[in-house]
């Protein structure tokens, strides 16, 4: 068993990835044409096109709310394309990240009839995928705070199985997260889970402290400026709190120069600093990775061990907004799999020594 098929037969959790940012480039062509939008297919080629220093891929999201996504069945679509091309890679559990108040601002379709999409999307695939599927509708932090607050208000007015928690995302410049603090208030008062971007686009480490301290979230996406304050990251560690990292992330692949991009990205050495960190493919289609290449990332570009990875899956698998018996009984399956693939792929090693 060579290691990229040990990566991909790999069962794995997603806990950080945006529905919006899974679009396959010959859906978002038909939603183009079928709407009439003032996109053209050089731009439709460039925004999948992702060059040595890609650029932003949030005109691509913007589009999908402004003039393409209009009926639950367009929802339905996008969501099941995305837990389908996940389960290729042996996701067994996916918490997806979705922005309501686009959709209903820009596009025109309440919160509610979306979410009727969606959940018929997550059952579906389900049954036919054997994937679980989970929303977790986010705040756009360049909306305002009170547009933060109604979304939250619209979650809790429509409290579902599906839907385990709420996050914020979108450009963090000038959006810091003491904004939305009512709206996490709120948001923990009705029961639900939390997570925050934070660190994410070379912004200040301490976005992260007031994301954990007095947004009080049981999890951090990105996080990746923590280790400019180690007394800070080792009070993480302590916490337990876990980073979903995103491999492919374009800010340091823009800022850093390619022959020290890897060596010198925080991934690898947020683990150094006792930090729990889960590896996800944030807008994989948009990102021109999957679930299995975000792992090989992990190896390739950045280090990492089988040991560290089996220890990357565990943080995934505690971090999961899942009940306790479900994570016991996966933890096992899960981390017993790997050790019966690991055993294959050193097998084959020795053999060909």
């Amino acid at each position: 068993m060579t290691l990229d098929e040990l990566l991909h037969q790999m069962p794995k959790v997603e806990l950080h990835c945006h529905l919006l940012g899974t679009v396959r480039r010959g859906t978002f062509t038909e939603l183009v044409q079928r709407a009439g939008a003032p996109i053209t297919g050089e731009e439709i080629a460039a925004f999948y096109t992702r060059g040595e220093k890609p650029v932003g891929v949030l005109r691509v999201l913007r589009a999908l709310d402004a003039w393409l996504l209009r009926t639950p069945d367009d929802f339905h679509r996008l969501t099941y394309e995305y837990l389908q091309d996940a389960a290729a890679h042996h996701v067994r559990y996916a918490e997806f990240f979705w922005n309501p108040t686009g959709t209903a601002r820009e596009g025109g379709l309440p919160y509610a009839r979306a979410l009727q999409g969606i959940r018929a999307a997550i059952a579906d695939a389900g049954k036919a995928l054997g994937i679980t599927g989970r929303l977790v509708p986010a705040i756009d932090r360049e909306a305002s705070p009170r547009d933060a607050e109604e979304m939250v208000g619209w979650v809790l007015a429509e409290r579902c199985d599906e839907v385990v928690g709420i996050g914020i995302d979108y450009r963090e410049v000038d959006r810091p997260p003491e904004l939305f603090a009512e709206a996490y208030r709120m948001a923990r008062a009705g029961g639900l889970k939390t997570t925050a971007h934070a660190g994410e686009f070379g912004m200040p480490w301490t976005n992260v402290r007031t994301a954990v301290e007095l947004l009080q979230v049981d999890r951090i996406d990105h996080g990746y400026t923590v280790v400019d304050a180690p007394d800070f990251a080792r009070q993480c560690a302590e916490r337990g709190i876990v980073f979903t990292v995103v491999p492919t992330n374009s800010y340091y692949l823009r800022t850093l120069p390619p022959e020290r991009w890897a060596l010198d990205h925080p991934i690898r050495r947020m683990p150094g600093l006792g930090l729990r960190v889960h590896p996800n493919t944030d807008d994989p289609t948009l990102h021109h990775v999957n679930p299995t290449g975000a792992w090989r990332m992990m190896v390739q570009d950045f280090g990492f061990d089988l040991p560290a990875l089996r220890g990357f899956m565990a943080n995934g698998l505690d971090a999961a907004w899942i009940d306790d018996g479900t994570r016991r009984a996966w933890r096992a399956e899960h981390l017993a799999a790997f050790d019966a693939l690991c055993a294959r792929h050193q097998a084959g090693a020795g053999q060909q020594a």
